[in-house]
């Protein structure tokens, strides 16, 4: 009977060391699956903080080109307000005037014509020329968008 008392313990004892061996051997395998998802989280937060960076800078930047527009698109509508302001000066009528004075108004409509199509230009992104960089004098600008076309004049107000 102590035999197999002996026997049981002896096999209790080494089912539960065995036990014990498998339970470690289970959580080293646990704490290196650990170690490898903290690396892999470690590695995603670092490029998550160079995105949050670079979505910043990005941010900024359209902030400055809006800031940049919003000044440009005032300018064109004070441009456009001065326009408005020449065509409607003391209730003109323009198609009473071209029929009493066909030349004059030819040649002032086709000249506003040339100055508006070189606005679209200089909108579009095409250089100034030297001529319309040096403009100073009332004279000599491009009164149809004074702001766009001739960088140099200050009206005087």
């Amino acid at each position: 009977m102590f035999s197999t008392i002996k026997m049981a313990i002896a096999i209790m004892l080494i089912t539960g060391i065995a036990g014990a061996g498998m339970y470690v051997m289970k959580l080293r395998a646990d704490n290196a699956t650990l170690k490898a998802n903290q690396q892999k989280l470690e590695t995603a937060i670092t490029e998550q903080n160079k995105v949050l960076e670079q979505q910043k800078a990005d941010f900024e930047a359209i902030m400055e080109s809006n800031k940049k527009l919003n000044v440009l698109i005032g300018t064109f509508k004070k441009d456009l307000d001065d326009l408005d302001k020449r065509f409607t000066k003391k209730n003109r009528d323009i198609g009473k005037l071209a029929l009493q004075r066909t030349k004059s108004i030819e040649r002032i409509v086709n000249k506003g014509g040339k100055n508006a199509a070189r606005c679209i230009e200089l909108a579009s992104g095409a250089e100034h020329t030297e001529k319309e960089l040096k403009a100073t004098l009332k004279s000599e600008i491009n009164p149809e968008c004074p702001a766009l076309a001739n960088p140099s004049y200050v009206p005087f107000q």
